[in-house]
């Protein structure tokens, strides 16, 4: 499914090369001041052209169809656009040669050789534009909530441009580590099992393409803490914490503390040096040496969306709550 949400509700569209890409959310709340330069500091950060990223360079321009009138949202469903200009489909024709590692083999199966491949088609990370998009919508909702996001590590170091100099020069990819924290919360969030917060932002994460991983608090560390080392201390009436090791989650629910959490996103599968694959029109293994316009770090532009669909399920959860309202 394209949807997520039950009354903040998300629902991305389009393909990398089609004419348009774009985002529909029901379920906003009526009388939320919105223009189309409150999308731009995000649009920005996503953006390519970077040492590391794409050179494939879009206008980004929204366009918002429907749900605001006046400067304010409405109620009704919005709807935002964006038209693909910078597109070079002659480089991705991928459907009998797949990529190692992307997700042309199965896409091609699950949709019976009818989906769109031209620039990994739907499956592409073009379609974060989408939920960067809602997810500027969200933190509007979220009002004194603070969501944010950083690139802490890149290719296993901390020294991300000698990691990414090394990849471009390798004609390889590499991958990398987002921490996002969360502050303001309210206690009560979330629901035990299914719909724990951690759930729900795990749901949402893994929308995004390339990511691999995600832990909250002290994660896989964990496993290997004692009872006593782990156990955050309460200090306080409000339930404030002397650690953090939960995350700011005890039970699924928001317990007052920072939210924290990591995200691991994998190299990029598009890499320009020679691989080898299997071709299934000569049914035989092949060398495919990929052109076009890839990210050799996809993670660099990973915070902000990492940060929309956090704030997206959190949007949904105070308004669950009725703590918007």
């Amino acid at each position: 499914m394209n949807s997520f949400g039950r009354l903040f509700r998300v629902s991305i569209f389009g393909e990398s090369h089609g004419l348009y890409v774009g985002v529909t959310i029901d379920g906003c709340p009526s009388g939320v001041l919105l223009n189309t330069n409150d999308f731009t500091p995000d649009l920005q950060r996503r953006k390519s052209g970077a040492k590391g990223t794409t050179p494939r360079i879009e206008a980004d321009k929204p366009e918002i169809i429907s749900g605001v009138f006046n400067g304010f949202t409405t109620g009704s469903p919005i709807t935002i656009l964006f038209k693909n200009n910078n597109t070079r489909s002659e480089d991705y024709n991928f459907n009998k040669i797949p990529r190692p590692g992307h997700a042309d083999f199965v896409a091609h199966k699950k949709f019976r050789g009818f989906n769109d491949p031209r620039g990994g088609g739907h499956f592409s990370g073009r379609l974060t534009i989408g939920l960067t998009t809602a997810g500027v919508v969200a933190k509007k909702i979220l009002q004194k909530i603070s969501v944010e996001a950083k690139l802490t590590q890149v290719g296993g170091s901390i020294d991300i441009d000698n990691a990414i100099d090394n990849a471009l020069k390798n004609h390889d990819s590499v991958g990398g580590i987002v921490e996002c924290r969360v502050n303001g919360l309210p206690v009560g969030l979330g629901d035990p099992f299914f719909d724990s917060i951690e759930s729900l932002i795990s749901h949402a994460v893994f929308a995004i393409p390339a990511i691999k991983g995600i832990e909250f608090g002290s994660g896989f560390s964990a496993a290997s803490m004692k009872g006593s080392e782990h156990n955050d201390r309460f200090i306080d009436h409000t339930g404030k914490t002397a650690t953090n090791h939960a995350g700011g989650i005890n039970g699924g629910i928001s317990n007052g503390n920072e939210l924290i959490f990591r995200v691991a996103v994998k190299p990029t599968s598009s890499i320009s040096s020679a691989q080898k694959t299997f071709d299934f029109a000569k049914n035989q293994t092949t060398e495919l040496k990929i052109k076009g316009r890839h990210d050799a770090c996809i993670a660099l532009r990973v915070p902000v969306v990492v940060e929309a669909v956090t704030a997206i399920v959190l949007a949904d959860l105070m308004l669950i709550s009725k703590s918007y309202l």
